[in-house]
């Protein structure tokens, strides 16, 4: 799941550089809300993600 959001943030950012730079203006505010939005789910899945690991059992 991190890779997952690490894939997604990565595109934001893309995404948020083409919008904020002017190249797509009509595309900035998605980008704004997709910049934050992939922001949020990247520092969820730091806070809630499963460690890769031997387990207990």
């Amino acid at each position: 799941m991190l890779r997952w959001t690490l894939t997604f943030l990565i595109i934001a950012i893309i995404a948020g550089i083409f919008g904020f730079g002017g190249i797509a203006a009509g595309a900035a505010s998605i980008a704004k809300i997709l910049f934050f939005l992939f922001l949020v789910l990247f520092l969820l899945s730091l806070i809630f993600g499963k460690k890769v690991g031997p387990t207990d059992v």
